[in-house]
Parts: C-alpha cells; structure tokens; sequence
C-alpha cells in the first residue's frame, strides 16, 4: 500500500493535450508550472483529431511512460479536454492507476459532450454521451476516487456541452468562471488551480479489487 506523501516538488507531471492539439498547447502553462518548480512532461498524441480511437492513444501515454520513467517512479497527470478522456483509459485500464498520485482534468467531457455529434470518426464518437466507451470507463469509475483526482471546469464552456460533464461524483470539483474552454491551459486563474491541486497530499492506495461481473455503470452525476 502506498505511504501518505507531501508535495514532491521533483514528480514529474506527464501533461495530455485534447482533440486537435499536440504538447504545444501547454507552452504557456508550462512555463508557469515550472515557475512554480514542477518537473512537466508534455506529450503529442499522434493523431489527435479522432482518426484512431481513444484506446490506441492511451497504449501511446503507456508506451511514454514506460520509456520515460523507471518503474517505481509515482507520476501526476494532467489533462486538456479529451486528453483527460484517454488519461481515465490509462489509469483504469492499462495499469497506470497503480503509480498516479494526482490526476488533474480541465475540460474534459468525463460524462461526453454534444459537440462530438459534429463527427463520425472513431474518437470522436467515444466522447458522445452514452457511448460504450465512457460506459465502460464508468463500470469502476470510483477506483480514481482512491488517488488525488480533481476536476478543472467552466460554465462558459462552449465545447464541453453541457460544460458539467466535466463534473464526476469521484472527483473534487473546481469550477473556474473563466471565458471559454481555450482559455483553461492559458488563464493564470486555472493554471493557478492547477498548480494548488498538484500540491494535495497524495491518498493511500488500497490493494486492487476484481470489480464484480454484474456492476453496473455508476451515476456520475455530482
């Protein structure tokens, strides 16, 4: 079981950018965070605009972290819009809950968004609400409320829609009155959120449970 631990100012924070994007989109936030002594990683997900599914680009943060970090290495995460979806795919399903000690989303459409009606590629239909793929993610979904997970919104939100979606039961919730979605990796005002939710104490991890064969999606809903 995982110690309770104080702020590490040398973890390192892996930063996922969101549809469209790549690791540029974090230039300005960057600069802050290491400002305020975090060790950041950003990374490009390759392609971003939901040619591939959610899923290939979560093997892609897992192939990173696996040539980045050694083994024992406990990480942050934070992540832009759909880079928080893939990040939950990382976390729940391909191991990386196990060496997270806080994981940051801003934006992100944990509960879909309506604006991914506006395509029929692959990973833009698995951030439709309802879909399977955010169904599934649901199925054990309180197992992030084990690590230090917090949820970065606004209600101007325009591409988030409805901008709640970003609300989960599991998560603490900051809500950012801020202009619009952009404006989450660039506003000192949620890169200062941000940086305070990187300096929570981290929880202790329970050992994994097997999540039983009849669960059934939980109600996200705050």
């Amino acid at each position: 079981m995982r110690s309770v631990e104080q702020f590490n100012p040398d973890n390192p924070v892996v930063m996922v950018p969101g549809y469209r994007d790549d690791a540029s989109v974090f230039s300005r936030f960057v600069g802050f965070l290491r400002g305020e002594h975090f060790c950041t990683y950003p990374v490009s997900l390759s392609p971003s605009d939901g040619r591939v599914s959610l899923e290939v680009l979560a093997g892609q943060i897992a192939a990173f972290v696996e040539a980045a970090f050694p083994v024992d290495q406990p990480l942050d995460f934070v992540g832009f819009s759909m880079g928080g979806v893939v990040l939950r795919y990382y976390l729940q399903r391909l191991g990386g809950l196990e060496r997270t000690q806080r994981f940051v989303t801003l934006g992100t459409p944990h509960r879909g968004t309506w604006t991914a009606y506006g395509s029929n590629r692959p990973g833009v239909r698995q951030m439709r609400p309802g879909s399977a793929f955010l169904q599934d993610l649901a199925t054990d979904a309180h197992r992030l409320g084990h690590i230090c997970f917090t949820s970065i919104w606004t209600p101007l939100d325009l591409t988030i829609i409805p901008a709640a979606s970003s609300a989960v039961a599991m998560a603490r919730h900051e809500r950012v009155p801020i202009s619009n979605h952009r404006a989450l990796v660039t506003n000192v005002r949620s890169l200062e959120t941000v940086a305070r939710a990187l300096r929570l104490p981290v929880k202790a991890l329970p050992p994994e449970t097997a999540t039983p064969l009849n669960a059934k999606p939980l109600d996200l809903l705050h």
